[in-house]
């Protein structure tokens, strides 16, 4: 009787014991998941972007490129309650969409960095040195625009403005560091270079006067 009282106790304790293994290995010495088993991945606005790997290049594309993209929002939210045209609003709402949440995420990998994020006061006369960006006077025209008049310009200015930071996005890819910036770049020329694509055609159907 206690010989087979024996025989099952051996297999029960091996299995408890092979059971609290697995749980300990699970973990790591803080606690925490064992690395690789965590599937979690930063999201694109992660302030996680290999903090230690980067350059001044880096910094300069993501410093430069915020207030380019809070101009081309600025624009993208007046013509949505000045354009005429269906066609100029969608492309708008669109800009707008991406353009937002990259703004998020250029201003964290800075923050990141230990590196000052610029504030919608900056992007003034100082920073219309950038490719592409508008100056307080050409903004003040847009403003003062109306009609079917309005979309004209407006595309006008942000094909420039797209072409700006296509030049941008160019630079980082050749001179940056980060990975992740550089494949923002790289989604930025593409989507953008798609924009002003649309913007031409748009152009030739809307009117010159």
């Amino acid at each position: 009787m206690r010989h087979h009282l024996w025989k099952t106790a051996v297999p029960t304790a091996l299995i408890l014991l092979a059971g609290f293994t697995l749980s300990a290995c699970g973990k790591d010495a803080d606690g925490g998941s064992m690395p690789g088993m965590n599937h979690a991945t930063p999201s694109a606005g992660s302030s996680t972007s290999q903090t230690g790997d980067f350059n001044d290049a880096d910094v300069a594309f993501a410093t430069q490129m915020i207030p380019h993209h809070q101009q081309a929002v600025q624009m993208a939210s007046m013509a949505g309650y000045s354009a005429t045209t269906p066609e100029v609003k969608k492309l708008a709402a669109a800009i707008k969409a991406a353009q937002d949440p990259e703004i998020k995420t250029l201003s964290g990998w800075l923050a990141s960095w230990g590196k000052p994020v610029p504030t919608p006061s900056h992007s003034g006369h100082d920073m219309s040195d950038m490719p592409g960006m508008m100056t307080e006077e050409e903004m003040s025209d847009l403003g003062n625009t109306q009609g079917s008049m309005f979309d004209r310009m407006w595309v006008e200015m942000m094909i420039k403005h797209h072409l700006g930071a296509v030049t941008m996005a160019k630079t980082e890819q050749t001179t940056g560091k980060n990975a992740d910036a550089i494949a923002l770049a790289k989604k930025i020329e593409t989507g953008q270079n798609a924009e002003i694509a649309t913007m031409r055609r748009l152009l030739g159907r809307l009117p010159v006067s």
